[in-house]
């Protein structure tokens, strides 16, 4: 079908993800009026962070029992209903308990977005452009979370805390519209009435809800604690028995034959270990501007903006590189300057001048824009179309656990270095400044471990035959 506007598609499909993003950290800078406002505590107000965290990866496992169920078409205009509907009862709400409803409500439509997205990319357009469009796309998914904190900061300010979720209303119901116009091509794709795999569904949601409490909790609790070890035990045992149970299904939720292929799961371990380099990394960040370098919360927030550009200015231009040389080499080079941009924030202290945290920040968004979307990209060629909705899933999902578990491990490192340095007689600026360095150090090791894995990334992004029909190109 040659008169498929995708261009129209891509703007849909961007939107969408941009609002979702924008949510994921909009909500943080105004949990202390809602905290006020409800009177509760800060362990009590973290649930409206915690309950969208472990509600958004319910849904990813099902985005491809769902696209071949309902399709495309109505699986994305249904994830933005969903979260639009979710920001409604945000916004309206008048205590914590109806606001942890609202948000489980978002998180059930916004974790459908980001892999529906990627599949609607690769169903839509041909191979030999998907690596720039994931650049482009690219750029709206990480544009939300980049200007969440500024913007939320503005409208709690000026409109009080309802006005984070009612900006969603207007974004969402335009999306809707778009995508009735420019998504009608999506109609025509093939369903599937396949059978519901419910217990490998129950014990993968009760692994990924368990984990990513666990490793959350055990920030506070340590981990130790019983409670944790109860937690990741349960977590440990749902996960042998999904494994146990899906391995044998027909129509399994998560097709484990997908782990079987080296160029994919090569892409996953490059994607968790990632997110849980740079998300943990991110965690540090304001410590060391504000704590240790005595940078303002505004101030912190500008010196963030190199990093955004050049990653940005960068993300086209890699999707094009890997569209046509493939991903390897272009991803481990991103990995590389990743790595150095840990090691200049571990040097940085209070007597680095302006020029250094720039440098860092720059190399770091060089990194980032050099990594994103050629490893998306890789992750999509690395399958057969008709796992490709299985495989975004997997990749979103296994970024999101990523990032959770870089967080949580990296804290507790902080912490647990922090501890031993005041033990062993410094003071305390001067050892909380040696446990982030601590931290940044591990993240660099992480990254470059990352290089194993990104060595057996595809050299070109060829995709996999299927007999699968796609739009004509």
């Amino acid at each position: 079908m040659r008169d498929v506007n995708r261009t129209g598609i891509l703007i849909v499909i961007i939107m969408g993800t941009t609002m979702a993003g924008i949510d994921s950290s909009i909500v943080n800078i105004s949990l202390p009026v809602m905290s006020k406002q409800f009177n509760c505590t800060l362990s009590e107000i973290e649930w409206v962070i915690t309950v969208y965290m472990l509600s958004f990866s319910v849904l990813m496992p099902l985005t491809n029992w769902l696209k071949n169920r309902i399709g495309f078409f109505n699986l994305y205009i249904g994830a933005i209903s969903l979260f639009t509907f979710g920001s409604l009862l945000c916004a309206l709400s008048t205590t914590l308990p109806s606001l942890l409803v609202g948000r489980i409500v978002q998180a059930l439509g916004g974790g459908a977005m980001a892999p529906t997205s990627m599949a609607i990319i690769s169903y839509v357009f041909p191979a030999r452009v998907r690596g720039a469009v994931l650049g482009w796309w690219g750029l709206g998914n990480l544009a939300g979370p980049a200007i969440g904190p500024t913007l939320g900061g503005i409208l709690t300010q000026q409109f009080g805390w309802p006005s984070i979720f009612y900006i969603n209303l207007p974004i969402g119901i335009i999306t809707v519209i778009l995508s009735f116009k420019y998504l009608n091509v999506l109609r025509s794709q093939a369903k599937l009435k396949l059978p519901f795999d419910l217990m490998g569904f129950t014990t993968l949601t009760i692994f990924l809800v368990c984990l990513q409490y666990g490793v959350a909790r055990a920030e506070v609790l340590g981990i130790s604690s019983p409670e944790i070890l109860t937690t990741l035990g349960v977590a440990v045992v749902s996960l042998i028995a999904f494994i146990l149970l899906d391995r044998k299904r027909k129509a399994p939720i998560i097709d484990l034959e997908l782990f079987t292929n080296y160029s994919f799961v090569s892409c996953i371990l490059v994607t968790i270990s990632r997110a849980a380099a740079l998300y943990g990394g991110l965690f540090l960040m304001p410590f060391l501007l504000q704590e240790q370098m005595g940078y303002s919360e505004g101030a912190s927030g500008l010196l963030i903006l190199p990093n955004s550009v050049f990653m940005a200015a960068l993300m086209p231009f890699a999707g094009k590189w890997s569209d046509k040389h493939g991903s390897r080499e272009i991803s481990m080079l991103g990995i590389v300057l990743l790595a150095v941009s840990m090691y200049l924030f571990s040097i940085l202290d209070r007597g680095s001048n302006l020029l250094e945290v720039i440098t860092a920040m720059t190399v770091r968004g060089l990194g980032m824009g050099l990594l994103l979307a050629p490893l998306n990209a890789a992750t999509l060629s690395a399958v057969r179309p008709s796992e490709v909705t299985m495989a975004s899933s997997l990749s979103t999902l296994m970024q999101q656990v990523g990032g959770a578990i870089g967080i949580a491990v990296l804290a507790i490192i902080t912490q647990n270095a922090y501890n031993n340095h005041v033990l062993a007689g410094a003071a305390s600026m001067r050892a909380h400044h040696l446990a982030l360095r601590e931290g940044f150090h591990i993240s660099l090791i992480i990254l470059l471990v990352t290089l194993v894995p990104a060595w057996f990334l595809p050299r070109r992004n060829v995709v996999l035959k299927d007999v699968d029909a796609h739009i004509d190109t």
